[in-house]
Parts: C-alpha cells; structure tokens; sequence
C-alpha cells in the first residue's frame, strides 16, 4: 500500500498559540523532506537571488497545470518555463524546504493561503507601480481579505467547484452535494474521481450538511472523518486536480468532482461534450481566488513583473479566460467574451442566483486535522 506524506502547513506566527499541534515553519519539515523535496528543484536553483532584480535567464513559474494560454507564454520575449503542482499544500512544502534556493521567480497561491505564505517569508512585497495594467482589473476582485493592500499578490483567476457527471452513467439529473455522495456510492461507484485538495475533500460534506466549510468543530469533523475514509472512501478511483486534461475528454471516470474552469477544459476537448453535465451544487459551494505573487529570493524578479503586467493586459486576459475558463477579474474581458459568444460562458461566470451561494474558506486551526483525514482516505481508497 503506498504511504501518503502528509505536508504540513505554514501558520501565521500571531496565532501559534492557538494551535494544539505545532505546524511546520522552517526546519519542522526534517533533513529527509527537505532534501527530497530540493532534489526537485528545476536547473539552476543553487543559491537564493537577493530578489532586487536581474535575471539568470529562463523565468520560472510555479503554478497549477495548464495555467496559462500557450499564446501568451510564447509571446512573452524573455522566455518562461513552468512546472506544475497539484495543491497548495504541495507548493508550499516544495518552497519552505527550498528556503530561498527554490528557483522560481513566480508562484500562485489560493488567496487563503497567503498570509502564511508572507508572514513566514515566502514571498516579494510586490511594488504595484511596476504594474501598469492593474488598472484593467475590476476594484471588486483588490484589497482581499487575505492580503488587504495587495501587498504580496494580485488577482489571477477567480472560480468555484462543483462537479461534472457522465449522462450515459448517471441517467438522474444530479443538482446537489447529497445527489453527489449518492451517485459516488451507486452508478459511479469505481468511476470518481476527487480535486487533489484537502480542504475541497473535506467540504464536501460541509456543503451537504450546511457546515461552515472551515469547520473547527471537533465533532463535525469526527463526522467527515468517517465520512471520508468509512463510506465514500471505496468508491473513489482517482485524486485528480486536472480531469480537464484526460479523465473528461477521455471518459474513464463517470463523476468528477472538480472546477469550473477545468470541468469546461475537459467537456471542450471531448469528442462527444454533450454527454457531460456541469453542476454548480446546491445549497452551498467555494468561491476562491488564486493570485499571482513573486517568490522569496526570486532571481529573475524584473522578468517576473513584466510577465504578470503583461498577463493583465486586456488582450492576454481575454486568451487566458477562454483557455483556461476562470474569470480573470478584468471585467472588459469578459465584455469581449461574450460579445464573441464564447463557448460555455456560463460556466466560466455563474449567475448572480449562483454567486449568493458561494462563499471563501479559511485556514485554521482544523487544516492539519483535514490533511490528516484526506490522506487516511487515499489509503483507503478503491479498497
């Protein structure tokens, strides 16, 4: 059976106190993680930068898979490599064991993971005066909770989650969470797959059951628990962050719990879309920001700014909605795209009806508790 590390998160050094369990800063991570993890630093990540500018070539970008147009990445002179990752929990252990020497310039982190982030000094202060094209982004999408004055990011995408289901599988229309659970247990039994992310996993049955989905309640998470790893963990095939890119369009899983923009990839690149549904389900769901930020010791910082503010141009907006299928929060893009009627602009920017049901999670004192839970039910899963 294969063994599930579980990373452990980054705390914001105001609140260690109210933590029962110590999570990870510098050095908790152990000299075996940590070389573990540097071993898959890309080429040339020997040595922090000062991260005052200059450049050693090639920009590296961290991000989630499939992030960007390619068009706007082979436009871009200076040249841009990315890797990818499959959380945030996965990023942020890949740069605290780096400390500094990870290589990257840019990453992009789910806002609620920024504060950690900053305060255990992961990330540039941003000079927002380096950025002309913030101007494009709608006032509504800055100055998150998060990161109030925008001091270390700037909005990226913003979506929700929810899940798409096979037709010719699952014959019921499914509109809820609850619907989700029974359709995993039965027809899509063997045939699930879940986004690679503890805290979605998790609120899964939050959502159902009308729980704050960052619940620190001891018994409500007693419940997920069992939840998770007793019941709905053997139904479960796949932990997939990019279902967009072969579990859809390939048709090998029936249920995919996931997000809009990558349930809109996978539907687009399938020889027959319309036999998948998209479900935005009731009563509740996610709403979430993933954020452009510039890494600690980044060696390239200057071709980082350059890539982020040409990325906010209107033009390279409009490519990376329609490539990617999130809102970018510049609203003239999403003028433009549906002036052009772009395909499945629905699923990119819910109605307003859908938007009063979605709401941000939080990190808290329970996210070490939701790793924990999701990596016993990966063990379990499939048995």
């Amino acid at each position: 059976m294969t063994e599930h590390r579980i990373p452990k998160i980054l705390v914001p050094r105001s609140r260690e106190a109210e933590f029962t369990r110590r999570l990870f800063l510098t050095g908790v991570v152990g000299a075996g993680a940590t070389l573990a993890l540097a071993a898959c630093a890309p080429d040339g990540a020997n040595g922090g930068g000062s991260g005052s500018g200059g450049g050693s070539g090639t920009m590296r970008v961290y991000s989630w898979s499939g992030y960007d147009a390619p068009e706007n990445v082979k436009g871009f002179a200076p040249g841009v490599a990315i890797d990818s990752y499959s959380s945030n929990e996965e990023m942020i252990a890949k740069l605290v064991a780096a400390r500094g020497t990870s290589g990257y310039d840019i990453v992009i982190p789910t806002g609620v993971f920024v504060p950690q982030m900053a305060e255990n000094q992961l990330l540039e202060k941003l000079d927002l005066s380096r950025l002309k094209n913030l101007g494009n982004v709608d006032a509504a999408f800055l100055g998150q909770a998060w990161d109030p004055d925008n001091t270390y990011t700037v909005p990226k995408y913003w979506g929700t989650t929810g899940f798409a289901y096979d037709t010719r599988v699952i014959t019921r229309e499914l509109v809820s969470w609850d619907d989700f659970i029974d359709a995993a247990k039965n027809e899509a039994s063997g045939r699930t797959s879940l986004a690679d992310d503890p805290g979605e996993i998790c609120a899964i049955l939050c959502f159902a059951r009308g729980w704050d989905q960052s619940t620190q309640d001891e018994g409500e998470l007693a419940k997920i628990r069992t939840f998770l790893v007793d019941e709905l963990a053997q139904h479960i095939s796949a932990f997939d962050s990019a279902p967009g890119s072969g579990a859809i369009p390939q048709g090998s899983q029936a249920l995919v719990h996931t997000w809009n923009g990558e349930a809109r990839r996978g539907i687009m690149a399938s020889s027959e879309p319309d036999r998948w549904k998209w479900v935005l389900p009731t009563p509740d769901t996610n709403l979430w920001t993933d954020n452009w930020a510039i890494v600690k010791g980044a060696k390239n910082v200057d071709a980082a700014y350059e890539f982020i503010d040409y990325s906010l141009g209107l033009e390279q907006a409009v490519r990376n909605t329609e490539y990617v299928g999130y809102g970018t929060g510049i609203g003239a893009a999403e003028a433009q795209l549906a002036a052009a009627d772009a395909p499945l602009l629905g699923m990119i920017f819910p109605s307003e009806e859908e938007k009063q049901r979605m709401y941000t999670g939080q990190i808290n004192a329970a996210q070490q508790t939701r790793m924990e839970i999701v990596a016993e039910m990966k063990a379990r899963a499939g048995a």
